[in-house]
């Protein structure tokens, strides 16, 4: 694990972080956008499609203002819908000086431990064919092809890889 990945925090997401992952998630270019209040219903343990929603922070933002010391900044977070035994991984990310900084396996790594413990035992996705930085993290993670979706995204048009993660 990098020393960067050492400094950082796994959380359940707040309605205060969404502004910073709606950032992060404007960054993106093979996901679809979510409207900012999916993130809220994400954070919200209530909502009526049940959902486990994580952030990762750490380094300090820099900023101090008069309510104490310097907050922790949102560097990427992940959403999973819960169907247990199974869930969906809906999205991941990590901002862009985090990656390949073992940011992005520690978050999924956590959600998975809180998704086991909700007694989940298959964390499923599906991803772009042509992205193969994301096939390869989410082998490094566990998980393996199950199946494929024939033009499934559009936009360009283009298959989805169907991937799996035992978590028993």
């Amino acid at each position: 694990m990098s020393p960067v990945a050492r400094q950082i925090q796994i959380r359940r997401m707040t309605a205060a972080d969404i502004d910073r992952v709606t950032e992060i998630a404007a960054t993106l270019n093979s996901v679809s956008a979510w409207p900012r209040t999916a993130y809220l219903d994400a954070a919200n343990s209530a909502a009526a499609v049940p959902r486990l929603a994580l952030v990762a922070g750490g380094a300090s933002t820099g900023r101090q203002d008069r309510s104490g010391p310097k907050s922790p900044s949102v560097q990427g977070f992940a959403v999973a819908s819960l169907l247990p035994p199974r869930a969906e991984l809906e999205i991941i990310a990590v901002t862009a000086p985090m990656r390949r900084r073992g940011v992005g396996l520690l978050l999924l790594a956590a959600l998975m431990a809180e998704l086991r413990s909700a007694g989940v035992r298959e964390l499923l996705l599906e991803v772009r064919a042509s992205n193969q930085p994301a096939i390869s993290f989410y082998c490094a993670a566990g998980f393996v092809q199950t199946g494929r979706r024939t033009r499934y995204y559009v936009n360009p048009e283009e298959d989805a890889v169907l991937m799996t993660a035992h978590l028993d």
